[in-house]
């Protein structure tokens, strides 16, 4: 918890009122992330992760939010670790620990130390509980793992045969995103059916796979957030033609994506 704290008081809180330096913005009629994140230049992703928001980022008129802005410097020649948390008016002990100094304050010139904001323990406080409080949802938002046709949907029977998924139309080589935010719980072979084979783990039970993959980008344990690679399309395990096969399961049964994404753009 300590280290959290810290590390969102690296963010600095700079003013109220102006998109352009507000540190708090309080959602008003009409507005959505993508605005609010545009009208502050600070990235969507980062405003969604020190507010606990997750996919599709809906946000309510009167909520408060979080603007996180952060100061850097960049290490010059005669600069020491002291002087630096000096000028910036910072206990040299936060400056350490938000830049993973040693003992002796060691220092290069051309590196890029954050600057940890002096902040009250009230906002403090505030933005911990935003970031510890958040939940996964109920229902992950699922967005497209690929963006080519379906070959083949999801035909599955109550005798378990059938088809549990959707098998996408793909290119050799083409980019397999996660549909949604998780974490990699199975990144290997599955010599039986998908040859190369992808597992996310979205909590409250929700998983999806992606399989006959060409190569895999990602490790076990990692987090990866939605849309990003996890992997390349190919023909891997028993496909004759280069595909991604897709999956989305709860507490182990499949489920019909097609229903929980978003349909095909120009379908």
């Amino acid at each position: 918890m300590k280290r959290l704290a810290l590390t969102i008081a690296a963010f600095v809180l700079l003013g109220a009122g102006d998109p352009a330096t507000e540190t708090e913005h309080v959602v008003g009629e009409g507005e959505t992330l993508g605005g609010i994140a545009n009208r502050a230049g600070v990235p969507l992703a980062s405003i969604a992760a020190v507010n606990g928001l997750t996919e599709p980022y809906s946000v309510r008129v009167g909520q408060k939010l979080f603007i996180p802005r952060q100061r850097t410097h960049t290490v010059k020649s005669g600069d020491t670790a002291m002087g630096v948390a000096n000028r910036y008016k910072v206990p040299y002990s936060q400056l350490a620990i938000a830049n993973g100094l040693n003992e002796n304050g060691s220092i290069r010139i051309g590196q890029k130390l954050i600057i940890p904001a002096v902040m009250s323990q009230a906002q403090v406080a505030s933005m911990t509980n935003a970031m510890t409080n958040a939940k996964a949802p109920e229902v992950p938002y699922f967005r497209r793992p690929h963006d080519g046709p379906v070959m083949l949907g999801y035909n599955l029977r109550a005798n378990g045969k059938g088809h549990d998924g959707l098998d996408f139309k793909a290119e050799l080589g083409d980019m397999v995103r996660a549909a949604s935010t998780g974490t990699v719980i199975f990144a290997g072979s599955e010599p039986t059916r998908f040859g190369r084979l992808v597992v996310i783990d979205h909590g409250r039970g929700w998983h999806t796979a992606y399989g006959h993959l060409s190569s895999i980008t990602v490790k076990e344990g990692e987090t990866i957030r939605a849309g990003e690679r996890l992997g390349l399309a190919g023909e891997a395990g028993i496909a004759t033609t280069p595909e991604l096969h897709f999956e989305i399961r709860k507490d182990g049964k499949p489920i019909n994506p097609a229903p929980k994404m978003p349909k095909r753009t120009g379908n």
